[in-house]
């Protein structure tokens, strides 16, 4: 089928091909065929009583999807389908039933809000039989005729049809059946004088024999109803109950002439009324057709399966339509497997990127090739986000920039169309328009949310915007709606609406957007913390904060507190390369720069982390309590870079603040110490430290050190303890790698058990040097064994990437442990030897007597470590766990 608006569009249409590109909706047929294949069966079964009415209805399939997403064009190829198989897409395969069918389809968005649109509905449908059985509809046809005489009085129906614009090829054909079927009822009746007279006369004549049970009345228009359909007054209300009328004449006909109507009820959202009225009089269609098929398109779900609907329409809830219940199959196209489940109802998703290549390849072509090039093609693509109608307008737009003698290229279509979005706005209220531009902020949402954005009163409106399906849902989400992705662009991007939002508009929203989320997460934090909100509400807040360059950052500067307390570092979801953002240069900026490094720092070498705080830092934009954040977060990250002067004197800087970060820089002190050698000044501290410093971690660290492995585990196990009681599952990991780390010199049975439970509590923390470390305690572990120290230069290579120097050191001691524990002393020199150039700034220089200790070797001179203990007893503790090791080993083999 050629596109006739784009075949217009250039004054050489012969330079290429345009055609209409249909886009494989696959899934759709299969549901549509497998309905009908159904149905066809349940109509042709010796059981199927058209004048049943109390027997549910699934004799329809809806599909409903956001306006531009391709329901028309769907509904228009299952009537081609259903017309000839040569107008069937290949891909879709010929349907399993042999039945004669027959396709009609309405345009309902052609129709007026007024009775007569039902009158062409009815007309449609017997204009389309007229032609497809050349036959009259007896009983029916009587009571159209009576209906039209008393409704239309002095107006022929053959210049009615003409002068609506449903003429076509069988609309002389339906006046002439009329008039047979007059003659026929009046043959029936032996009555032939009645031919010419009024359809009054004959339509009384009709219903006395029918009363009388005249036996060829009876037969001709002998439905149950007719008579009392015939007697009642032929007004709108009447005629809405005809198609009783007509399916008992379908249901008569002879078995050769058998036919199916399948009446395709396209852009069903323009019935919508405030009374439902129209839809009532099509409900009725439906309903007292049972042996026709229906297939309805619409902008929104079929809701006549809502008992809340009792009163405004004749037939609700689900036992009437049971197809059409609420239910996890009518949030999504299941795939073809799920035919045949019952569902007869859709929601038509997104075309796939796939889809989307395919249909603008084909739309436009040029000596066999498409004329729109790959690049553009992926521009497209990208900006759809699958929306059908957004590639038909940027086709539109290609061929436009052609016209001015210019080659389009892929940025002319990064752009939102102003069609699209007037589509989306057409049939909302105008608070729905305005609840509608606040979401457009939000990532996602939920009623209580959208309501607060908003500012409204009651969550109503927010209630029937999410019943749309411009609006995807995801029940299992902390917000489980979002507006679908090109909706939200053109509403964002709106710039031609008559009622669009000025830039302050947008500004006084976003505030509005960002107090909801604070106040969503402080209302939450009241009843327990939850982790999952926290993290949700920083990603939507900072990233509202920056890009309307918002000054108060209020709720975001305590929420970034409880973001960095548990060491749990989730992605806020910024921008990966970071290297092409610009410099911050609002305070939101620099707290999203903040944040986003301290939580990358757990993939990135530490030297990008500490050059990263420092720009952020020298931009002065941070209040006072966040600088100290990124002053003590810079000063861990001088000290895993073993710039222990610098991490020195930030943590003494942040100690001397007395600010909330104070009790972690007195912990950060305490370790450095204890990094120097100083063993006392580090266990002086661990009193005065408390949960905030994390004094069991502390002391733990000290006792293991050196060699206390018993006192060690019991610090570390108290340490978990506490943090379970606070539920601070980040300190809770780092405890169970700190156990496993003492058990695993002291115990490899325990210590495969600690290790596991440690990796389970680590899985989804992102503690980088805290997962490395665990790789560390499995070498510890396994010392002894073969093949320690391949997996030793393996995980050298882990930590050099991961820019984290300190850890080599606690490889080389796992190493060493491994050669004295085997007796393998010249390995072992060698590694005493690494281990003395990774340690020759002073930190960590106690590995090296440790080393010693471990093997029962003297130190080569004086040592300036000061333990808690004597050196002796130090040395006596590292070599006993060797000999425990050795023992081990033995009893094992």
């Amino acid at each position: 089928m050629a596109d006739l608006r784009a075949l217009f569009s250039s004054n050489d249409p012969s330079s290429f091909d345009v055609a209409e590109a249909f886009t494989d909706r696959h899934s759709q047929w299969v549901l549509a065929a497998a309905a009908l294949e159904e149905h066809l069966r349940r109509v042709a079964s010796p059981s199927f009583d058209v004048e049943d009415l109390e027997a549910p209805r699934s004799n329809l399939i809806v599909f409903h999807g956001v306006g531009g997403v391709g329901k028309s064009t769907l509904l228009r190829k299952i009537e081609a389908a259903l017309t000839a198989a040569e107008h069937r897409p290949e891909q879709w395969g010929a349907p399993n039933w042999t039945d004669r069918v027959l396709p009609i389809r309405i345009d309902l968005s052609r129709a007026a809000s007024t009775g007569s649109d039902f009158e062409r509905v009815i007309l449609t449908i017997r204009l389309a039989l007229a032609g497809a059985l050349g036959r009259p509809m007896p009983s029916f046809d009587v009571a159209l005729r009576n209906y039209w005489e008393h409704v239309h009085p002095g107006e022929p129906l053959d210049e009615y049809i003409r002068r609506s614009g449903l003429a076509g090829k069988f609309a002389e054909m339906l006046p002439q059946q009329l008039q047979a079927g007059v003659g026929e009822v009046a043959a029936a009746l032996a009555l032939p004088g009645l031919v010419g007279s009024a359809a009054g006369q004959l339509t009384s004549a009709l219903v006395n024999a029918l009363r009388e049970r005249h036996e060829r009345a009876q037969a001709l228009a002998g439905a149950t109803r007719t008579a009392a359909l015939l007697e009642a007054t032929p007004d709108l209300e009447a005629l809405s109950y005809y198609p009783h009328l007509l399916a008992w004449d379908l249901s008569r006909l002879p078995a050769k002439k058998r036919i199916v109507p399948v009446v395709l009820l396209d852009t069903f959202e323009d019935t919508a009324d405030r009374h439902r009225d129209f839809e009532r009089l099509l409900q009725r269609l439906v309903w007292l057709m049972p042996g026709t098929f229906f297939v309805v398109g619409g902008r929104s779900r079929l809701p006549w399966a809502d008992p809340a609907l009792h009163g405004q329409l004749d037939w609700t809830g689900p036992a009437a339509w049971p197809g059409l219940a609420s239910s996890s199959a009518s949030l999504t196209v299941p795939q073809p497997r799920a035919a045949g489940s019952g569902a007869r109802q859709y929601l038509i998703g997104d075309l796939s990127p796939e889809d989307c290549e395919t249909h603008l390849a084909r739309r436009l072509v040029q000596d066999g090739q498409p004329l729109i090039g790959a690049d553009i093609r992926a521009a497209i693509t990208a900006r759809s986000h699958g929306l059908p109608l957004h590639l038909d307008l940027a086709v539109s737009r290609f061929l436009e920039i052609r016209r001015t003698g210019r080659t389009p290229t892929p940025a002319d279509f990064d752009c939102t169309f102003p069609a699209l979005l007037a589509r989306t706005l057409s049939d909302l209220t105008p608070e729905e328009r305005h609840l509608l531009r606040s979401v457009a902020l939000l990532d996602a949402f939920d009623l209580d949310l959208a309501t607060r954005a908003a500012s409204l009163a009651q969550q109503a409106s927010a209630r029937r915007l999410v019943e749309r399906p411009l609006v995807n849902e995801n029940p299992y989400a902390l917000w489980p709606y979002h507006l679908h992705r090109a909706i939200r662009s053109a509403v964002r991007d709106d710039d031609h609406s008559d009622d669009r939002w000025t830039p302050a508009d947008w500004d006084q929203a976003a505030n509005r957007a960002l107090a909801a989320l604070g106040d969503q997460w402080t209302s939450a934090t009241t009843l327990g913390p939850s982790r999952m909100l926290l993290v949700a509400c920083l990603r939507q807040g900072l990233r509202l904060a920056r890009e309307h360059r918002l000054s108060d950052l209020g709720w975001l500067t305590a929420a970034a507190h409880a973001y960095t307390d548990d060491s749990v570092w989730e992605p806020l979801s910024l921008p990966t390369d970071t290297s092409t953002e610009p410099a911050p240069d609002t305070p939101a900026d620099a707290l999203a720069e903040l944040l986003t490094t301290i939580a990358r720092r757990q993939h990135e070498h530490r030297q990008r982390t500490a050059d990263r705080l420092t720009a952020v830092l020298d931009s002065g934009l941070l209040p006072a309590e966040l600088a100290e954040m990124g002053l003590y977060y810079r000063a861990k990250a001088y000290k895993d870079l073993s710039l222990n002067d610098a991490a020195r004197a930030g943590m003494q800087q942040v100690a001397d603040s007395g600010g909330r970060y104070a009790p972690r820089a007195l912990r950060g002190l305490a370790n450095l110490a204890r990094l120097s050698g100083d063993f006392p000044t580090a266990l002086a501290a661990v009193p005065t430290l408390g949960w905030k410093g994390r004094h069991h971690r502390v002391l733990g660290d000290i006792r293991w050190s050196q060699g206390d492995t018993g006192r060690a585990v019991a610090a570390f196990e108290a340490g978990r303890a506490e943090a379970e009681q606070r539920s601070a599952a980040g300190e809770r990991a780092m405890m169970q790698v700190r156990l496993a780390l003492a058990v695993s010199f002291a115990d490899p049975v325990r210590a495969d058990d600690e290790l596991a439970l440690a990796h389970q509590l680590l899985d989804g923390l992102d503690q980088r040097s805290n997962t490395l470390l665990a790789h560390t305690v499995a070498l510890i572990k396994d010392a002894g064994a073969h093949g320690v120290p391949d997996r030793a230069q393996s995980l050298h290579a882990d930590i050099e990437a991961a820019g984290l120097p300190f850890l080599h050191r606690f490889v080389v001691l796992a190493t060493a442990f491994h050669h004295a524990v085997r007796g393998e002393h010249q390995d072992l020199a060698a590694t005493i030897g690494r281990l003395r150039g990774l340690t020759v700034s002073g930190d960590f220089a106690y590995f090296v007597d440790v080393a010693h200790f471990m093997a029962g070797l003297p130190l080569p001179g004086p040592s300036a470590i000061r333990w808690t203990e004597s050196e002796e007893h130090v040395r006596s503790s590292w070599r006993r766990l060797v000999e425990a090791r050795q023992e081990h080993l033995r009893a094992g083999d």
